[in-house]
């Protein structure tokens, strides 16, 4: 089976250099291109369900990247259990349920929480900080930012999210995107590649451009 971890397109706030975290912020235009350019990647490998964080980057990479699926399916996101919503959100016709592709949205899933640097320059930050106190907030595994999350603790949510949710399908047989974040993708491919805090801290996803796995025997080899 085949996993693809999806970073998000460049966002209106990566472009002016701002820390985001869990501020909701959109794609900027070149977010947009770099989602449907990653898409593009994977339009003839089937997906059969996909996994996107709470904030509206991901979701919108995960449907943009899609457009030129091999498929012609789209995404359908499928709202939270237990509310108006998800009961009315009923598809009743067969032929268009089969067009399209369920979405699950969970915030195990969303960007690390960047505490009180949300909203600041980066360069400004390392002005006031400094450039090594900016890094070990930023690239560290267990150093959080001022009332934010360290890599550790985001990793405390995204993978028993990934055990008890993404691999059960995968050992269904199903072939699965994740379009989330720079940080809870690494902390995701932490435990995929079996990587130390130190290694980790070296790791850099990229915007847009999609990392794939394929599954066999309860193993992940990165293609």
């Amino acid at each position: 089976m085949k996993l693809i971890l999806q970073r998000h397109g460049e966002s209106a706030w990566n472009k002016k250099n701002l820390f985001t975290g869990w501020v909701d912020i959109p794609l900027s235009e070149k977010g947009m291109e770099e989602a449907i350019a990653g898409g593009k990647k994977f339009q003839d490998i089937p997906i059969d369900v996909v996994f996107v964080s709470t904030l509206i980057r991901s979701k919108q990479t995960a449907a943009l990247s899609m457009l030129h699926h091999s498929s012609q399916k789209v995404l359908a996101f499928v709202p939270p259990p237990r509310t108006k919503l998800n009961r009315w959100a009923k598809i009743y016709s067969p032929k268009a349920q089969e067009e399209v592709i369920f979405a699950y949205s969970s915030w195990c899933l969303n960007e690390r929480m960047y505490g009180k640097l949300q909203g600041l320059n980066k360069d400004e930050t390392r002005e006031k900080f400094g450039e090594e106190q900016v890094k070990i907030w930023r690239r560290s595994y267990d150093t959080a930012p001022p009332s934010g999350e360290s890599l550790k603790m985001t990793a405390g949510r995204t993978i028993p999210f990934f055990r008890k949710n993404i691999l059960p399908q995968l050992k269904k047989g199903k072939n699965v995107l994740i379009s989330a974040h720079g940080n809870s993708l690494r902390s995701i491919v932490m435990f995929l590649d079996d990587l130390s805090g130190e290694e980790v801290s070296k790791l850099e996803i990229p915007t847009g451009d999609p990392i794939m796995y394929a599954y066999q025997h309860g193993k992940f080899h990165r293609l």
